[in-house]
């Protein structure tokens, strides 16, 4: 397994982490002893980047990846990210933000407890809270920095002004944020401010929550799948999505790997500092994404793939508009 430093002040982390969310219900049932043993082979074939939020089936996630390490001796050399700050309601319903500083350190708390950790490795507001200067939020992390809770501050969808402001306050080792082959708009300006800072990106949804990962079809989705109401996932835009990614099928067949492998293999050659996360809820799905690692892009490979889906091919936003309008990072200048 390969590695890369996680910004200039994070840890060094494997070239590819598993983001564990599927696992607790967002795209539909999971199966526990499945999850579970995914886990266990990502960490066995090297991964050390575990991402989680403590509203990820409300606290279910964290107790899923806390019964995998209180048994297995990587702890020492995994690395547990958690986004925090996402209230939820007894339906499942979402309530908005609380990054408070009170509300930073009573959620960390219980994150504690139910991954049965003593710290954090990288601990981040899920998204910016709009009553909450984020600099506040930041120096609350900060103080459980220096009391050994946390060991390293990210963020999530944050646009450059907040990301300025936040690493102002503390090193900031990561942002976490969507970035695929149809979710391109970091490059603008996110990517380079963070660049410029030292700072690293973990990006999730690099095959945009299954769309082009070759394998998704209308036919798929089940109840509780929360990619229904996302407009890429809806209507003709769909459709649209979907000839996009038989044109990637093409470059993939020629070079005899998968289209979840070549779009993966995409996001980890845009830069060393950027480590791809890869949401797999079965084994055989982590296999298929480790071998993302071995694909080897040439430059006119990387041409063909710009020509098969340019930026801003996809029809449709990545969130619901409620959502975008919630997301700090797609706030225009």
């Amino acid at each position: 397994m390969k590695h890369r430093p996680l910004g200039t002040t994070g840890a060094s982390v494997s070239a590819l982490g598993l983001g564990c969310m599927g696992m607790s219900g967002a795209y539909g049932p999971a199966e526990r002893t499945e999850s579970i043993a995914t886990i266990h082979a990502a960490l066995d074939a090297g991964v050390t980047l575990l991402d989680t939020g403590d509203f990820y089936g409300m606290g279910h996630n964290e107790m899923l990846i806390g019964q995998v390490l209180r048994g297995s001796s990587a702890r020492d050399r995994v690395q547990v990210s958690v986004k925090f700050g996402a209230l939820r309601d007894a339906n499942n319903g979402w309530g908005g933000f609380d990054a408070r500083p009170a509300a930073v350190k009573n959620f960390l708390a219980y994150t504690l407890q139910r991954l049965g950790l003593d710290h954090i490795d990288i601990y981040r507001p899920a998204r910016l809270d709009p009553d909450v200067p984020v600099e506040d939020t930041v120096g609350a992390i900060a103080d459980m920095v220096k009391a050994g809770y946390v060991r390293h501050i990210g963020l999530s969808e944050v646009g450059p002004d907040t990301i300025r402001r936040a690493a102002a306050v503390h090193p900031i080792c990561d942002l976490q944020i969507e970035y695929s082959l149809i979710s391109r708009g970091i490059e603008d300006a996110i990517l380079p401010t963070c660049r410029e800072l030292g700072i690293g990106i973990t990006a999730y949804g690099v095959l945009s929550r299954g769309l082009i990962s070759g394998n998704w079809r209308r036919d798929t989705a089940v109840p509780g799948d929360f990619r229904v109401h996302n407009p890429r996932f809806q209507g003709d835009n769909v459709d649209r999505n979907l000839e996009l990614v038989e044109a990637l099928r093409v470059i993939a067949n020629v070079k005899s790997v998968s289209v979840a492998q070549i779009a993966i293999a995409w996001v980890a050659a845009q830069g060393d500092d950027i480590i791809p996360l890869v949401g797999s809820r079965r084994r055989s799905q982590l296999d298929e994404a480790l071998g993302a690692l071995h694909v080897e892009l040439t430059p006119a490979d990387l041409t063909a793939i710009e020509q098969a889906i340019p930026k801003g091919a996809a029809a449709g936003d990545r969130y619901a508009a409620a959502q975008m309008a919630m997301l700090d990072s797609e706030r225009k200048p």
